[in-house]
């Protein structure tokens, strides 16, 4: 008998090998192509190939020498070309009628100020958001009712999330910023669950990571740089600006690199998670992408051949990638807690001995 363990694994393997031969049948044909940067970066649709795409509104802040300033607003791309007026330019030839993959231009000379259209990593991103709310808002009213407080947790989901709260408030949280990690707990859980979400929300079909977009990690980023400065002490801004126990003539070099270092540790926050998180599913995509080679190359039996290979690799990756979210979303929250953990912390000066050029 099959364990259950392995039912998953097995019907995963069973389905994505199925959709593999299909799309390697279509490349052969030339009907389809795959190009994996194309496929993970961000879109003005939604992608549920093959079953086809949905375009998403478009925003644009736009300035004209005779209208001034405006605001477009259109359902869709094609709406913003046909019924707009804007002009379509596409950067390579395949691109040819497909508006949303296109770059708009306003008529009449006009130009586009500010792009505030709708994106699929910003759906995601909303998407992410609802999951987080829905799933707290329902945990908060078991608490509420005794739930969890008074007695034990009850249910799958209240004992897993509760597993998973005492982590970033025990192992994170506490050991990093001390006595006043109750303060910035709820940024630290909110992160650590947003991040999760969305990461796991690009594992599922027809699913867009949005955090694999640099600017969902940048805002991220930012959060975790205002509430570390703005919760910095006296003593972590007199480390920065003349920093303790160092003569008084390396100061002047000490100081640059330490307002340096300032930005250099949120800039490292939003580059390690976007780069992480885009890796996996290029990794993903290429593997799947050699059926696409070898059925334009060979033929439609090579694009069979290697399917079964090229998917059993690509599940070994997806499952990675599943361990990866996790990590990724324990990784920012455990380094943002050591920020804060640093600049709300009072230090002892005491043991600081200032050598003068004579030692």
């Amino acid at each position: 008998m099959i364990r259950k363990s392995f039912f998953l694994p097995a019907f995963c393997l069973v389905l994505l090998t199925m959709t593999a031969t299909v799309s390697a049948r279509a490349a052969a044909s030339g009907d389809e192509e795959l190009d994996p940067i194309h496929h993970s970066v961000d879109g003005n649709y939604m992608d549920f190939s093959p079953i086809g795409k949905l375009e998403l509104p478009r925003i644009f802040v736009t300035s004209s020498a005779d209208e001034g300033l405006g605001i477009d607003f259109f359902l869709t791309s094609t709406a913003a070309v046909e019924r707009g007026g804007y002009a379509a330019t596409w950067d390579t030839a395949q691109g040819e009628g497909r508006y949303y993959e296109a770059h708009l231009t306003p008529p009449g000379g006009g130009h586009v100020l500010v792009d505030m259209s709708i994106t699929r990593h910003l759906v995601f991103a909303w998407i992410g958001m609802l999951i987080v709310w829905l799933l707290f808002t329902h945990i908060a009213k078991m608490y509420k009712a005794g739930i969890g407080r008074e007695t034990a947790p009850r249910g799958l989901l209240q004992n897993m999330l509760e597993t998973l709260i005492l982590v970033i408030r025990d192992d994170i949280a506490r050991p990093s910023i001390g006595a006043k990690s109750d303060r910035y707990l709820p940024y630290l859980l909110t992160a650590f669950f947003f991040i999760l979400t969305c990461n796991l929300l690009g594992l599922v079909p027809f699913g867009a990571t949005a955090t694999s977009n640099l600017m969902v990690t940048a805002v991220l980023a930012t959060f975790t740089f205002v509430l570390t400065q703005v919760g910095g002490t006296k003593d972590y801004w007199m480390h920065i600006l003349w920093p303790p126990g160092v003569p008084t003539f390396v100061k002047p070099i000490l100081i640059p690199v330490e307002i340096l270092g300032i930005f250099t540790k949120p800039f490292a926050l939003a580059i390690r998670l976007f780069a992480n998180m885009t890796a996996g599913h290029l990794v993903i995509l290429s593997l799947i992408g050699l059926i696409f080679s070898f059925a334009n190359l060979f033929g439609d039996g090579a694009g069979y051949g290697v399917a079964p290979v090229s998917v059993a690799f690509s599940l070994f990756i997806y499952l990675l990638e599943l361990l990866v979210s996790f990590i990724q979303a324990y990784v920012f929250t455990m380094l943002s807690a050591l920020f804060i953990g640093m600049a709300v912390e009072e230090h002892d000066h005491g043991h600081h001995v200032e050598l003068s050029p004579t030692h």
